[in-house]
């Protein structure tokens, strides 16, 4: 049977709370439901670890991040940890990366052959945590939302143009290739991460604003400390905030979630043009959502369902069955699922503890038995926070902190608190027995700490001399893609791609 080629869109910090895929039809993305429709969605769909680069380590790696050492955005990616861009190379593809992986370490490909763009953010330790340290200092401020609205750029839109532009370029070139593989192309884009800032285009698709926040900042009575120690870091917790500004930034982020739309577009239409598009399955989904706004808080680092609960989209007609899902899973399922869907029962080799499995074997009609497993070891907290989904209850545990236990199939907005209720007594403690032999949390936070001094250690040093760089700069082809000389220049001037009609 021949193998499809997979196009992975990755987007950063997406929330099911604007699609309508999720029963929320704020954001206007008109691709994005058309794969929605034609795919197979997943209702319960979760990240492992509600912060950037851990949780992309993670998702490739198919492991959760502490078994890795993806502790924070500034924790070494192994090299020697194989990713899913090596098992689809093995698996006979042609493998290519354009945009944000944000990997950590001189490493910067991980199994990709190709990478079109470079990363947005640091490679290197810079941004080292330090749990010793009083406070906390470099976390986004107050200005992501005083400094929100309409821009007609910035850096990220420049970024995110220029990925699509070098993934639509490749899906070109594939056909006219000598290369016969099929192939493996993850574009990752960086929006609708913060700043909250769009286009006045994407702007005006909203003219009547946005849904406010369902759930408003809680008085600290009421909050858990958590939450707490998030609104401190990002100046929140006594800042008088305006509803004017929250719209403001809410609004600009669905203006970034539909210029996101607009890029995923353009994707769609190169396949389509292309001839790909009928042997090209396509996976979307994001490394973590956004609060944006619920509860008083922003971005992510929380397991509450803004900041956790994902996307995930298989569009694969003729291969994986389109509907719907009620299979609890999560991004380390990714890499067992693009094998399953390059080879029927592929040999995952020496990884036979990878933490996930191909999503398309699980049953879609039930939660099933299964937990889906969060892990939060970054900066802003006092000791390791675990998180687990399984059925309808989720269970937050943390030493020092009270642990919460909610049922977000009856009370999505987690406002009830369960841990101390007798009629979910059994249900709890369950719970805290899974997580006591998943996690030793003393241990961990040992590691961690070593983990810190020793990158901080070697941070500082670099300070001195010459700084090594561990940026991906990819280079410029012109020189075999243009006219050199080489060659009639008729037949290179005449070679093209002919149109499809679209499917």
């Amino acid at each position: 049977m021949t193998q499809p080629n997979v196009l992975f869109i990755q987007v950063d910090q997406l929330t099911t709370n604007v699609l309508s895929a999720y029963g929320n039809p704020i954001a206007v993305t008109p691709n994005l439901d058309r794969l929605a429709e034609e795919g197979l969605v997943f209702e319960n769909a979760y990240c492992n670890y509600p912060l950037c680069s851990p949780s992309r380590a993670s998702m490739a790696a198919g492991q959760l991040a502490s078994r890795i050492g993806a502790y924070d955005n500034a924790s070494e990616f192994p090299a020697s940890v194989p990713t899913y861009a090596h098992y689809m190379r093995a698996l006979g593809y042609q493998t290519c990366l354009s945009g944000k992986m944000h990997f950590i370490g001189p490493d910067q490909l991980h199994g990709f052959e190709r990478r079109l763009t470079t990363d947005v953010y640091p490679s290197d330790f810079a941004w080292t945590p330090d749990w010793l340290v009083e406070g906390f200092h470099g976390a986004t401020d107050i200005r992501m939302l005083t400094v929100s609205g309409k821009s007609a750029r910035n850096v990220q839109i420049d970024y995110d143009e220029d990925v699509a532009a070098k993934a639509v370029q490749f899906i070109y070139d594939v056909p006219r290739a000598e290369d016969d593989r099929p192939f493996f192309l993850q574009v990752s884009f960086t929006h609708p991460h913060d700043p909250y800032l769009c286009q006045p285009k994407h702007w005006d698709l909203y003219p009547d604003g946005v849904p406010p926040p369902r759930v408003a900042l809680l008085d600290d009575a009421d909050n858990d400390p958590h939450s707490i120690r998030v609104l401190q870091q990002h100046g929140l917790k006594d800042a008088d905030i305006p509803d004017g500004l929250i719209q403001q930034a809410r609004r600009a982020y669905c203006g970034s979630v539909s210029f996101i739309d607009d890029k995923i577009g353009d994707l769609l239409h190169a396949l389509s043009q292309s001839g790909q598009a009928h042997n090209t399955v396509i996976v979307f989904t994001t490394d973590h959502g956004e609060m944006l706004g619920e509860r008083g808080l922003w971005l992510k680092k929380t397991f509450f369902e803004g900041s956790t609960h994902i996307p995930l989209f298989i569009h694969a007609p003729g291969k994986v069955e389109s509907g719907r899902s009620k299979a609890l899973c999560s991004l380390v399922d990714i890499l067992p699922t693009f094998a399953g869907l390059a080879k029927e029962n592929p040999d995952l080799g020496p990884n036979e503890d990878l933490d996930g499995h191909d999503v398309t074997t699980l049953p879609r009609d039930a939660w099933g038995d299964r937990s889906v497993l969060g892990e939060l070891l970054c900066e802003g907290i006092k000791a390791p926070i675990f998180m687990i989904r399984r059925g309808a209850m989720k269970l937050i545990v943390s030493e020092g902190d009270p642990p919460m236990l909610f049922d977000v199939m009856n009370d999505p907005d987690e406002w009830i608190n369960l841990a101390n209720n007798s009629a979910n007594e059994d249900q709890f403690h369950a719970l805290l027995q899974e997580a006591a032999e998943t996690w030793d949390s003393a241990k961990l936070s040992r590691d961690i700490l070593s983990s810190q001094r020793r990158r901080k250690l070697i941070n500082k040093a670099t300070e001195t001399g010459t700084k090594p760089s561990w940026d991906h700069i990819p280079s410029d082809d012109g020189e075999h893609r243009y006219y050199r000389g080489k060659g009639n220049y008729n037949d290179w001037a005449f070679s093209h791609l002919q149109t499809k009609d679209a499917p």
